[in-house]
């Protein structure tokens, strides 16, 4: 059966993005979080990214908006739902505790993924009920343009699932990227997390400044981004995520982590938070001679 309706347990970046995307394409969409002033500001910015991108009209953005129901600390009513796509925190011990109070309210039938970033389906799954119906769906940022959609099980998935999970994706305009088994970071992320952290390195070890980088990168490689205003519109608290994860093993990422959270800690978040690495809405990058001699 077609996936009819969504839950989204989350939403940060991630999280509010799948969101609009999916009520933008006409179908019925709950999010579960617990701070709706913080979703509802993060989904009222993307109106004009879709209008500036995907020449969205009026009429089509208030449909998506209107097919959006915003529910917090209710655990009855937003799971009674063909699909839920968890979005919590990057932290082991909040996804426990978010799919233990989950599994109390969740219908047997219910096709249950986590778009996490950093951990594999093989260490969720003992987290749910139903292993035959959980697997990961993850998402590159600004998802209405960068339209891949990552999909991958476990071996007691069942196959159908997967299936209806492709149709899915198919149906809210995304390419489904169907992996065979799972794999730190996906295929996307196995490939840009190296590249985003070298240059987070060269930063934070003080070899040049993030425009520097930035510069260099684009001018060598013909790249239309440099990392760091790719890690401003991912945003920093993810970055700060994966380099914590990484920092008890590496003291490259320990040192890079501190610094994040310095910027964290001033509220410099990224492009959403109006300030990152640069300074929006017209940062150092837009300026026509921003890669001149």
């Amino acid at each position: 059966m077609p996936i009819k309706s969504l839950t989204i347990a989350g939403a940060g970046t991630l999280g509010s993005q799948i969101a609009f995307q999916t009520a933008f394409c006409g179908i019925p969409v709950n999010i579960w979080n617990p701070h709706p002033e913080r979703a509802t500001k993060r989904l009222n910015a993307l109106k004009p990214l879709y209008k500036r991108d995907l020449h969205a009209s009026d009429e089509q953005i208030q449909a998506a908006m209107d097919n959006i129901k915003m529910i917090t600390n209710d655990w009855d009513k937003p799971f009674n739902t063909d699909y839920i796509i968890e979005a919590v925190p990057e932290n082991m011990a909040v996804k426990e505790k978010f799919y233990t109070e989950l599994m109390k309210h969740v219908s047997p039938q219910t096709i249950i993924a986590s778009n996490s970033s950093t951990f594999l389906p093989s260490q969720l799954v003992k987290f749910v009920a139903h292993p035959e119906r959980f697997l990961h769906m993850h998402f590159a940022n600004h998802i209405w343009i960068f339209n891949a959609a990552e999909i991958v099980g476990t071996p007691a998935t069942k196959p159908e699932v997967i299936a209806e999970v492709v149709d899915f994706a198919k149906r809210i305009k995304m390419l489904p990227i169907k992996l065979n088994k799972e794999n730190p970071g996906y295929i996307m992320n196995a490939l840009s997390i190296p590249y985003l952290n070298a240059a987070l390195w060269l930063w934070a070890s003080g070899v040049a400044d993030y425009q520097t980088i930035d510069k260099d990168w684009m001018k060598a490689s013909g790249a239309p981004m440099g990392p760091f205003m790719s890690l401003d519109a991912i945003g920093l608290r993810t970055a700060y995520a994966i380099s914590s994860s990484q920092a008890a093993k590496n003291p490259a990422a320990k040192i890079i982590a501190g610094k994040l959270k310095t910027m964290i800690d001033a509220g410099h978040t990224g492009t959403l938070a109006g300030e990152g690495f640069y300074k929006y809405p017209h940062p150092a990058y837009e300026d026509p001679n921003f890669l001149k001699p």
